[in-house]
């Protein structure tokens, strides 16, 4: 059965992967929601018409939701043609004044979890199989204030192009998404709105409109998409300028 599987699927950009799933693979029949709250999962689920759909309630930063994910897999064997890795976090704080619990779980999740899961799902992954992983443009330069956060995505965009060259000759493309700022419940959840006048000042991606973007990528088998053409300079800035340098302008 060919199945597609969304983390951190129940709000902001992981709704949207949901919405815009099968109008972009309509060869889908089955797919795998993956998030910590039932509740938001079925509301989640609701565009999904005409599929199977299974509601996974996993924590992502506990080693028992791998475990199960794992058994599940070996149970069903599917036919895994779409991989969406985009569960994920970010909090804004100096080292050494937050809470170390919200820095650790930005590596579990961000870096840990997306790692394991791929791991998993890649031996179901026939030719032909699309693979996205939801980066940032923190990933091009170290982000004061958001240190983790950006060394964290800096390792999801670096692991994408390794992947991507791995699984090359099995036909399988690997596709980051690096967009900047949006209006979604991750700014909330960060202690990011109101406090960052990085954020406050810089222009947002509309989620509907990067998720179409991304899924038109992965499907050209494009390796970095980066939307938005202001986002695109800073990207090549940041390949042609000392890292020394950017980082005294990038901070939030």
């Amino acid at each position: 059965m060919k199945t597609a599987i969304i983390t951190g699927a129940s709000a902001g950009l992981g709704q949207q992967f949901t919405r815009q799933l099968l109008a972009n693979f309509p060869e889908t029949e089955c797919v795998w929601l993956i998030a910590r709250r039932l509740d938001r999962l079925r509301s989640a689920a609701e565009p999904l018409k005409g599929v199977e759909v299974r509601l996974l309630p996993l924590d992502l930063c506990e080693r028992s939701a791998f475990d199960e994910l794992g058994k599940r897999l070996a149970e069903d064997k599917p036919e895994v043609t779409v991989l969406v890795n985009n569960a994920g976090c970010g909090y804004l704080c100096n080292i050494g004044e937050g809470d170390t619990a919200n820095q650790v779980r930005m590596v579990d999740l961000n870096i840990r979890a997306m790692t394991a899961i791929t791991n998993l799902v890649v031996p179901y992954m026939p030719a032909g199989g699309r693979i996205i992983n939801v980066s940032s443009i923190a990933s091009f330069c170290p982000n004061p204030r958001m240190t983790v956060y950006s060394a964290s995505k800096a390792y999801v965009s670096a692991f994408t192009r390794g992947l991507a060259e791995e699984l090359r000759t099995r036909g399988v493309t690997v596709t980051a998404v690096c967009p900047g700022p949006m209006a979604t419940e991750f700014l909330e959840v960060g202690g990011i709105k109101g406090n960052s006048k990085m954020f406050s000042t810089l222009p947002y991606c509309d989620p509907e409109t990067v998720v179409a973007g991304t899924y038109a990528a992965a499907k050209r088998g494009k390796i970095v998409y980066t939307p938005k053409a202001l986002y695109k300079l800073y990207r090549c800035i940041a390949k042609l300028i000392p890292h020394a340098i950017v980082v005294k302008f990038s901070g939030c």
